[in-house]
């Protein structure tokens, strides 16, 4: 898996950048490595999955994969999340899926020096993972229909791709590495 070193937005040498969006399919542990990234980097946590609007959080919950129209709003509560941080100088490190290219380039909308952090996993994992879960909305029916539809981000694109069967701690220092790097 490859590793693609992210400049920092503000293009000081060493900085790590104001605004982290930590991405990929269910399963792969965005708000665990988005916690401990936004407590590494003294910054603001904002949890994707609790700004969905509940007629989304019901159509998972039945099984029910989410139109592309169905999450602009979502995307929206989410980029409008990271601006606010970012424009009170906070770092902001948010967990959202952003699977799609237009996602991400909704999301940097409102903050354009948002970097990705891509969690990338394998679907028998990501699928064993999300049926362990207790208490979440997301049934791993619907895994299968993320990988469906996953445009990794590309090498045009501010990201950094890791291995999300590394342990959270491993991945939180590997990120901050490649973040501070100039």
């Amino acid at each position: 898996m490859d590793e693609k070193t992210a400049e920092a937005p503000t293009g000081a040498p060493g900085a790590v950048p104001a605004a982290i969006v930590v991405m990929g399919v269910a399963g792969c542990g965005k708000s665990a490595v988005g916690i401990a990234l936004a407590t590494a980097m003294g910054a603001v946590f904002i949890e994707g999955d609790r700004l969905h609007p509940s007629e989304n959080v019901a159509r998972m919950a039945r099984g029910e994969p989410l139109t592309d129209q169905l999450r602009e709003g979502w995307l929206d509560a989410i980029g409008a999340q990271i601006a606010a941080s970012v424009d009170k100088g906070q770092g902001a490190v948010a967990a959202c899926s952003a699977l799609k290219r237009r996602y991400r380039e909704r999301l940097r909308g409102f903050c354009p020096g948002i970097v990705f952090l891509y969690l990338e996993i394998d679907p028998a994992t990501a699928r064993r993972r999300v049926g362990n879960r207790k208490g979440h909305f997301m049934p791993a029916s619907l895994v299968d229909s993320q990988f469906a539809i996953l445009d990794p981000p590309g090498v045009d694109e501010q990201a950094l791709t890791l291995d999300a069967t590394r342990p959270v701690a491993e991945l939180v220092a590997q990120a901050m590495r490649s973040m501070r790097r100039s």
